[in-house]
């Protein structure tokens, strides 16, 4: 079985890396994909989040990273032939944001969609946390 893990990944998080691990163990191919957010404003450039992902999956045989700008996650499911969605959920507000995402994947596509618990000692980490740490580092003064 095929799965596809999508995100923004700006930039991929340990937690990010810990979900992909996770779900390679439980597919048999997983596809870690760069999708567009219209929510967000990317910060590294589609390629560069791409040479990470590639990076993340090292080791990992059965996954391959791609991206899908352009579209809805269900079109790119439907041309790849991915019938299940990985997200990783840190908690009940993640999932509250995800539910009614999952429900229309599977209303238009029936695309189900798995949910994975973070591991709790990464749960407090978000991509937003780690830019706003990062840009904080590098601030002038």
């Amino acid at each position: 079985m095929r799965a596809l893990f999508p995100g923004s990944f700006d930039p991929i998080t340990q937690g990010h890396q810990d979900v992909l691990r996770r779900a390679a163990l439980l597919f048999d191919e997983v596809v870690v994909c760069v999708m567009f957010n219209a929510n967000k404003t990317g910060r590294l450039p589609v390629a560069q989040r791409l040479d990470r992902l590639r990076a993340a999956a090292t080791g990992l045989e059965n996954v391959t990273v791609d991206s899908h700008t352009g579209g809805l996650l269900v079109d790119y499911c439907r041309q790849a032939g991915i019938d299940v969605v990985v997200r990783g959920v840190r908690g009940v507000r993640d999932l509250d944001y995800e539910m009614p995402m999952a429900r229309m994947n599977h209303e238009l596509a029936g695309v189900e969609t798995f949910f994975l618990a973070a591991d709790p000692a990464l749960a407090h980490i978000s991509s937003t946390l780690v830019t706003a740490m990062d840009r904080q580092e590098h601030a002038p003064g």
